[in-house]
């Protein structure tokens, strides 16, 4: 793939014809507008969850650590990656030239993986509360900060090594926005980007599935005991669930494409993607930025019982629905009198 310089005028105009062959001016202003929109919905968003969440003290749960650094992983997608994509998009090529790129990759990817590890850290949080809710293993404060130093430590350590040679970061897709280089053949870069993948998609990938499959196994148990006083055991057991489904369909949608494409390209040397259709999973990638806030957060009934009556200036369609002061936070726990056991029982 080739290297970017940076542009002068004559350059640019250059730039710019090349990319009108990959995709026409309406094209590239189209996306300009969807990245746009993702982009400054994605940070009212994440800075909402922040504020909110600082605000309100009975929001401070160990499960809040890895909620809030979700925020502010998507938060800097947001701004470092997502507000750049737009102003190049508008211009019709990449306007901000090689150090630009570098600096633009190295962010989102650094963000990005954070966010996917945060997710990870999430999702075992939610197989623990709910699969051993009285049990000896606990989620602790503790565990749910080192769970975020971690996924910051993790996304660091693999996301620098672009930029002392191993590895690189180069133009993507329809050359509008940069990423690692998924298509050089360089031996070096290779192995840099199977490590890569190995242990920035794959690990977390597995984490995630897995955390959430037991999950799933285990409230399948509760429900084939029939056990229910005045229903209150299926109404839990269908609300968790379908946070679960969700939570698992909207990390498909968003981070699956993105792999996928980026192992197609790993395994096949020869595979040629339409720079338009490679893009579509990297959109997609960045859509998580809305769709974590909404699924992880704005789902949560005691969340949203003081996310609502901020931005509404006091007032709460939902107040009725849940009032704060008996609202469960339904995503991180299941009841207060019914916990569901890893062995499909159900605790007093």
């Amino acid at each position: 793939m080739e290297h970017l310089a940076l542009h002068g005028n004559s350059s640019s105009s250059s730039q710019s014809s090349v990319n009108e062959e990959l995709l026409s001016r309406t094209g590239y202003t189209i996306l300009a507008v969807i990245m746009g929109v993702f982009s400054v919905a994605g940070i009212m968003l994440n800075v909402l969850v922040i504020v909110v969440t600082v605000k309100h003290r009975k929001l401070r749960q160990p499960l809040s650590y890895a909620l809030v650094n979700l925020a502010i992983c998507d938060l800097g997608c947001a701004v470092f990656g997502g507000l750049p994509t737009t102003v190049t998009n508008a211009m019709g090529y990449f306007s901000l030239g090689r150090v630009g790129c570098v600096l633009e990759a190295f962010a989102v990817a650094f963000f990005g993986i954070a966010s996917l590890c945060t997710i990870g850290v999430i999702s075992v949080e939610r197989y623990i509360v709910v699969c051993y809710p009285m049990g000896a293993v606990m989620f602790q404060t503790r565990h749910a900060v080192a769970g975020v130093v971690l996924s910051w430590v993790w996304s660091f350590v693999w996301n620098t090594p672009p930029l002392f040679g191993w590895g690189s970061y180069e133009l993507e897709g329809i050359k509008t926005s940069c990423a690692p280089n998924w298509y050089s053949r360089d031996v070096g870069n290779m192995s840099y980007i199977i490590i890569y993948f190995s242990f920035c998609f794959v690990v977390p990938f597995s984490i995630i599935m897995v955390s959430y499959s037991r999950l799933l196994w285990t409230l399948r148990q509760v429900t084939k005991l029939q056990v229910s006083e005045a229903g209150s055991t299926n109404r839990v057991e269908v609300q968790v669930a379908r946070m679960v489904v969700v939570m698992v369909l909207a990390f498909l949608v968003t981070w699956l494409p993105y792999a996928a494409m980026a192992l197609s390209v790993i395994i096949d040397s020869s595979l040629h993607i339409n720079p338009l259709i490679a893009t579509v999973p990297v959109y997609f990638a960045k859509s998580s930025t809305i769709y974590n806030p909404i699924v992880y957060i704005f789902m949560n009934r005691q969340f949203r019982s003081y996310a609502v009556p901020t931005v509404l200036c006091g007032w709460d369609p939902w107040a009725s629905d849940c009032q704060m002061s008996d609202c469960e936070t339904t995503v991180a726990s299941v009841s207060k009198s019914q916990k569901v056991s890893p062995k499909g029982s159900l605790k007093e």
